[in-house]
């Protein structure tokens, strides 16, 4: 468990035990709670208010004598989630960082750079600040067992990061960081496209030089739309899938997945057909 998180520890189990329902795992049954809870590593009453937590979503349903056993298919689950249960109907924030901690339970982040310097000109222009004015620049790679997975940079204006270092973002997500600064996460915006791994990227993600990425661009506001962080991420495409459900009546549901094994789904982003106006709840841990 990522104890540095704000998130309670049955909460961090619960997203952990969702995400695995989400997948379709446990069709004929969950493990006991005490199987559960060594495998976890918590006490059984964390597993417990973990999946009562499912139950009172309608995942899963806890029948004497039968064990517990899930309600709902994988692309039911998927479905419910846009319609109704966690994350829907929520400030974007809560979301966002129920995400975070998801991915960040499973993966390991190391840091390349953490530091101090003048804004290049595109990240002044996406921050909204004058040229060259100090930014906090920050550097990581992120993996999961496979490997590395992503090749993270952010930029935060100098003084949203002036307190934070290497240790900081090794034990917890820029984002968490940002709120824990008095930061408050409105929403995102972001675009993606591909590139071309050079080399000092290519060395780190463990890929050819010339490898083709899944790149991202993220730029995060405050709740007043100011912008707080831009970051530009790359992915390995082998280990990393955008996949986006868009439906009629106005719901736009995205999942990221680092890798069969270790998927991380991620609800990404709403449409609400009565403004139009698209909100990127997307994260990768940031």
């Amino acid at each position: 468990m990522m104890r540095d998180l704000p998130l309670p520890k049955y909460h961090q189990v619960y997203l952990l035990l969702r995400e695995r329902l989400l997948e379709g795992a446990w069709a004929q049954g969950l493990p006991s709670e005490p199987r559960l809870a060594e495998a976890y590593g918590v006490a059984r009453v964390t597993i417990r208010r973990a999946l009562e937590a499912l139950a009172a979503e309608g995942l899963i349903e806890r029948t004497p004598g039968r064990g517990t056993v899930p309600v709902r298919s994988a692309a039911q689950g998927a479905a419910g989630s846009s319609a109704g249960g966690v994350g829907a109907e929520r400030p974007p924030l809560e979301g966002l960082l129920e995400n975070i901690v998801t991915m960040g339970l499973r993966t390991s982040v190391r840091v390349l750079e953490c530091g101090t310097q003048a804004a290049p000109e595109s990240v002044a222009r996406a921050l909204g600040l004058e040229p060259e004015a100090r930014v906090h620049k920050a550097v990581r790679v992120r993996a999961t067992r496979e490997g590395p997975v992503s090749h993270i940079t952010t930029w935060v204006p100098a003084g949203l990061g002036a307190r934070i270092g290497r240790r900081e973002l090794a034990r917890k997500p820029m984002l968490v960081l940002l709120q824990e600064a008095g930061v408050r996460i409105g929403r995102a915006t972001q675009t993606l496209s591909a590139r071309l791994a050079d080399a000092v990227v290519a060395e780190h993600l463990g890929v050819a030089v010339g490898s083709a990425l899944l790149a991202v661009n993220r730029r995060v506001l405050d709740t007043d739309d100011r912008p707080v962080q831009w970051l530009h991420g790359l992915y390995r495409p082998d280990r990393y899938h955008y996949e986006m459900e868009l439906s009629r009546v106005g719901g736009v549901d995205a999942r990221l997945w680092v890798s069969r094994e270790s998927a991380v789904p991620t609800r990404t982003a709403t449409v609400r057909p009565e403004t139009g106006r698209r909100r990127s709840d997307q994260q990768e841990p940031r």
